[in-house]
Formats: C-alpha cells, structure tokens, sequence
C-alpha cells in the first residue's frame, strides 16, 4: 500500500525536543493527478484548545445547483409547478452522495400556496451530518433558480421520522449498490 502523505522529517523526540507551537514542520503528499509529490508546509496552531493530534476536518462545501441550456428547458416544461419544484429538487446532491436528495429519500413534503410561497420538508441521512446548515440555503437556491414565479421558500429540517435507507428510491438504491 503507497503511503499518501510523509513527514519530511523524521526525528525522534528524545533526538530533537521541539516546542510544538514554536517550529513548523512540513509534510510530502503524493498526487494521483501528477504522479508527484508536493512538499507544504504545515504551520503551528496558536489557537487555544488546538492541539497535535486534536484536528477537526474543514467543512465539505456543497456545489451550487448547477443546469445547462436543456435542462433548463426541461425543468421549465416539466409541467407543474409541483412538478417543476421537483425537478429542482433533483438538482440538489449532498457532496458525500452521488444521488440527488429527492431520489434519497430526504424530501417528505413540499407545500405551494396560491401566491406561490412554497415549504419544503425534508430531513437529513443522520443528525450530524455535515452539510446540515448549507442543505437549505441549497434547497432554496434550485427552487428560486430553477422554477419561475416562486416568491418565497421555507425550508424545514424535519426528524421524525427519521431517514432510513428504506426511503431511497430504486435508481437511488442501484446507483449505491444496495441492489
């Protein structure tokens, strides 16, 4: 198995006592796209409460709903605007799944009024799931970009009852290879 990431150095601490927030050290991560590897440096934390060891992931980033040219046109024409608004709702991925969040599953609801305000309700794969405070700002983005004439979005984060993957669709459940 390759190893990912080096230490540059690699130093023994009875040899070289260092004071872990006085010196940076650095780190060798190989690259599948180059083949290479590339020697970064890694600073020292300063901040309170960090420490070696204590490191908490950056928060993944969701892309924005993204449709060309066609698939404008077809959400668009996809007939109502319930139908449209689902259309837009297929739009939306969690990044940690390639299946959109309507065919997971995730959306239980969706209300329209007739000034067209609509409220959406959906849940999440898990409480701590990562991307739980962009998922609506996500959700309302592809409705107000992709259906025209909503006014307003709500969404509302629902946990009862609780998602299981029982709820996915079948697409959902072959592209993950449940079946």
């Amino acid at each position: 198995m390759m190893d990912f990431f080096k230490r540059k150095k690699q130093v023994s601490p009875e040899a070289q006592p260092v004071a872990a927030d006085t010196e940076a050290s650095s780190y060798e991560a190989w690259s599948p796209e180059t083949g290479t590897a590339q020697v970064s440096p890694v600073e020292p934390s300063t901040k309170a409460g960090v420490q070696p060891g204590n490191y908490a992931p950056p928060p993944l980033v969701m892309e924005t709903p993204q449709a060309n040219e066609e698939e404008l046109e077809l959400i668009a024409n996809a007939g109502s605007v319930e139908d449209q608004i689902t259309a837009a709702l297929k739009k939306v991925y969690d990044p940690e799944i390639p299946v959109d969040i309507y065919e997971m599953g995730l959306v239980y609801g969706v209300d329209i009024t007739n000034d067209k305000d609509v409220t959406v309700r959906m849940t999440l794969t898990s409480p701590g799931c990562p991307v739980a405070e962009q998922m609506p700002g996500m959700v309302q983005h592809a409705v107000h970009t992709f259906v025209q004439g909503v006014r307003d979005v709500d969404v509302e984060i629902v946990w009862d009852p609780p998602w299981t993957p029982d709820l996915m669709s079948e697409a959902a459940k072959l592209e993950l290879g449940f079946i």
